[in-house]
């Protein structure tokens, strides 16, 4: 195996070293530009670089592509996913064991509650370019949509909400199968609790204590999810596909700019972090909350607390003020070199198992995906790929169902890329101290010589030079100076780090 310590991986130029990678991708024919999307290469023009009209060939290369993506990837959206009845599934911070039809109706809950970002067609075109869809080169943006809209979530809706129309999503569900039972040969499919499609009805619970059905009782935190609905559309409404909403695909790409990024460019989880961040600071529907992404694999408690310690913007400072603006943390790091070093896949477990934790963004090479929880060997994600038209959110009711998923899907551990960014949330400063103390525990499980990231005291301004930690809003500068090592091309799966 191939391993890297994430301690040891630094960021080069800004938030990646464009200037380097540019002229190289563009020499490149196929899909090699990046860790994640697959797009063919096109040959430059002219219209498209001066951001003219989409002329019909734009329009049908466009609807082809999101065709042929559907083929590709619809599949797998409309199929079902297996789990293990006997061992429990964890989605952010919370475990369910799918031997009962309450616990898997809860864990269909939490899953479909979720929200779900993905390619759209038909919306607006991006400055500077033709492109009305970003379907074959926007999956991590996408990702990136869906961290940040989990810690809106948990940020502005009641604890542990769910969706009260959930129910209505039964077209696509999944399968419990108990394995290695008497009574049914292994890999024989036990319908799943909770679902109304089935003829006949679900199996009964093995546990003699098994409560009326999900079906036929009401949730009692129903009356305040409901309550909570236009707070939900209102979010929604934050990542439509069109310029003026602060965290749809128009705002994203304009930020990217700055880093040198353009519409149908691939981006990374680190870019994308910071894009995140960017977008974060730069809106005014959101005044109590910041983004902060770690430096070189390391949070400082410094940076953090200036960050959202408003006693300290305060004439004179006044430490028994209890103002604290809540934080997303965002932490870029790298599990291994060109795969995952299996040594942190008990670390990424135990991560998922926090309640401070919103998720994974990163996915498989080429192939980005938001991960949110694990059964077993297995991640569980969010898949960004599948392309859908955009959805008019300023109309009173709009549909939430394309916003929705509910069909989980898994993937093997093993095939996980090792480029990735991990969310947390921290409410207020006490819950900053937690978090602090509990990810430090759950990192400390790893048998790896080396954490997959630490948090120390301090500011993050070791290097002497204007970095790009997260409380800066200059241009980033080069943590390492350019050099043979900082150009080498051993970039395989990330342009985004450089291995000392």
């Amino acid at each position: 195996m191939n391993s890297v310590s994430p301690s040891a991986v630094q960021y080069v130029g800004g938030v990646m070293q464009d200037e380097l990678a540019e002229s190289r991708r563009q020499q490149q024919p196929l899909e090699r530009q990046g860790s994640f999307g697959l797009r063919p290469a096109q040959t430059p023009d002219p219209g498209r670089e001066a951001g003219g009209e989409p002329d019909e060939m734009d329009k049908l290369k466009a609807k082809l592509m999101s065709a042929w993506n559907n083929v590709k990837y619809g599949w797998t959206v409309k199929s079902k996913t297996s789990f293990n009845k006997m061992s429990p599934v964890t989605v952010l911070g919370h475990s369910y064991l799918l031997n009962g039809e309450d616990a898997v109706e809860r864990f269909r809950l939490a899953f479909v509650s979720r929200i779900w970002l993905t390619y759209r067609r038909d919306f607006p075109q991006l400055d500077g370019s033709t492109w009305t869809t970003d379907c074959g080169w926007g999956c991590m943006l996408r990702s990136g949509q869906m961290l940040l809209a989990q810690g809106l979530l948990v940020h502005l809706m009641p604890r542990d909400w769910a969706w009260p129309d959930a129910q209505q999503l039964t077209e696509v569900d999944f399968e419990v199968f108990r394995p290695r039972s008497p009574a049914r040969a292994a890999g024989v499919p036990i319908p799943s609790f909770g679902s109304p499609r089935g003829s006949n009805g679900p199996e009964r619970s093995l546990t003699s204590d098994q409560g009326p059905k999900c079906s036929q009782r009401k949730r009692p935190e129903s009356a305040r999810d409901k309550q909570a609905e236009p707070l939900h559309r209102k979010l929604l409404a934050w990542f439509w596909d069109q310029p003026p909403a602060p965290f749809g695909l128009h705002q994203l790409v304009e930020i990217g700019t700055s880093s040198g990024k353009k519409a149908g460019d691939w981006y990374g989880p680190s870019i994308v972090a910071h894009i995140l961040r960017k977008a974060v600071s730069k809106t005014s529907v959101l005044h109590n909350l910041a983004v902060y992404v770690a430096q070189d694999c390391t949070v400082y408690k410094e940076d953090v607390v200036h960050l959202c310690d408003l006693s300290l913007s305060q004439t004179p400072p006044d430490p028994s003020s209890q103002a604290w603006k809540s934080v997303i943390i965002l932490v870029p790091v790298r599990l291994g070199g060109e795969a995952l070093n299996p040594s942190y896949i008990e670390c990424v477990k135990n991560i998922l198992k926090l309640d401070c934790c919103i998720g994974i963004i990163g996915g498989k090479p080429k192939h980005s995906l938001y991960f949110i929880g694990f059964q077993d060997e297995q991640l569980l994600y969010l898949d960004p790929h599948y392309c859908q038209p955009m959805v008019d959110v300023s109309q009173a009711n709009f549909s939430l169902e394309s916003f929705h998923c509910s069909s989980p899907k898994k993937m093997p551990f093993n095939r996980m890329d090792p480029s990735c960014t991990i969310g947390f949330y921290a409410k207020n400063k006490k819950d900053f101290e937690s978090l602090c103390s509990a990810v430090s525990v759950a990192l400390s499980s790893s048998n790896e010589k080396y954490p997959i990231f630490t948090f120390v005291e301090g500011q993050g301004q070791d290097y002497g030079l204007e970095g790009h930690s997260s409380n800066h809003t200059g241009p980033a500068a080069h943590i390492l100076p350019p050099g043979p090592l900082s150009r080498s091309n051993n970039r395989r799966n990330s342009d985004e780090f450089v291995f000392l």
